[in-house]
């Protein structure tokens, strides 16, 4: 793997992981072509269409990452990537359902799956997905990843239904937030790097800091995307911006700005929210409210804080052997905050 300098642009980033995703898209086209011998061709043409239309492998790539810094064997190469493509399994699963739920019609730009094939069919390739994913994990990570799996995968369901729940909790806790978007989120990012730390052999002390890090990974990774949601370009991101007002969902910069706003500002936030007509015709003006209020900023500034804290906690490998993947991991929290899409 290439060294990557402190603080690279994407473009360095990108060309210094481009070897490792190339090895996981390769990974997981011999996967798929052994998983679906035998079954309906459409199947096969969903699951093409759905994975590889684009993304940059983060989730898999944290498990190589991972277990090569934990110490992984030579000899285990092969074994750790199979390990790896079950994590983009399940992502895929989840943005298949997540957009048939959604009834979304655009993803990384494109039309999305169910918008191309139908939403049984989305539904359909989403729950292969799944079943496979939980097979390699149990079948190369043995019953405790399978339950560090299970664990985050079971995370990710309630973190959904909380979120659900709090939808029209327009007086919602920044504990709250942080609460959804940790089983949403963040706990499958942590599995990635724990999943991986115990296939390379780590500590528990490494293991530990490595779930942390990904904890901490996860949660500025969602905070980002709720500011890209609001400040994003559309033809960057690949889906329209103001999703989430429309769907009144309480993330972040909302919450933050309810909570600074004046009384005033504060009833006009919730009206707002609360009528249809107003947040589709009002979008620009909530924009506005909620910048007034800095929740924007004051939600990036907590994302750098969660990243310098998770990075911090990568100092228990400093003075090993592999340089290159603790670099990455650095650069990738780095990367996290900066993102545009």
């Amino acid at each position: 793997m290439a060294d990557v300098v402190e603080a690279p642009p994407e473009e360095q980033l990108m060309a210094a992981i481009a070897p490792e995703v190339a090895k996981i898209e390769q990974a997981m086209r011999t996967d798929l072509q052994v998983a679906t011998q035998g079954t309906d061709p459409l199947l096969a043409e969903v699951l093409e269409y759905g994975i590889f239309n684009g993304g940059k492998r983060l989730r898999p790539l944290l498990v190589v990452l991972a277990a090569r810094l934990s110490g992984v064997a030579q000899g285990k190469n092969e074994e750790i990537y199979k390990l790896a493509i079950a994590f983009e399994y399940l992502h895929s699963a989840t943005l298949f359902h997540d957009d048939v739920i959604d009834r979304a019609g655009l993803r990384r730009g494109k039309p999305t799956v169910n918008k191309s094939f139908g939403a049984i069919a989305a539904i359909l390739g989403g729950d292969f997905l799944h079943s496979r994913s939980m097979f390699l994990v149990g079948s190369f990570g043995g019953t405790p990843a399978l339950e560090i799996f299970c664990q985050a995968t079971n995370a990710m369901v309630d973190g959904e239904f909380l979120q659900l729940r709090n939808a029209q909790n327009y007086n919602l806790s920044e504990q709250d937030y942080f609460l959804a978007i940790k089983g949403k989120t963040a706990l499958l990012i942590a599995a990635t790097c724990e999943i991986g730390a115990l296939a390379g052999g780590a500590t528990v002390s490494q293991q530990q800091a490595l779930a942390e890090y990904g904890i901490g990974l996860g949660t500025a990774f969602q905070i980002v995307d709720d500011l890209l949601d609001y400040q994003g370009d559309t033809a960057q991101i690949g889906k329209a911006v103001g999703n989430d007002f429309q769907e009144r969902k309480m993330t972040l910069p909302l919450i933050l700005a309810l909570s600074n706003a004046n009384y005033e500002d504060k009833e006009r936030l919730l009206y707002l929210l609360e009528h249809e007509d107003a947040r589709e015709s009002g979008f620009v003006e909530a924009y506005g409210l909620i910048d007034k209020y800095d929740g924007f900023s004051l939600s990036r500034n907590r994302a750098e804080s969660i990243v310098a804290e998770a990075v911090a906690g990568l100092e228990v490998f400093s003075g090993g052997d592999d340089v290159a993947s603790l670099t990455v991991l650095q650069a990738l929290a780095k990367y996290v905050l900066v993102r545009q899409k």
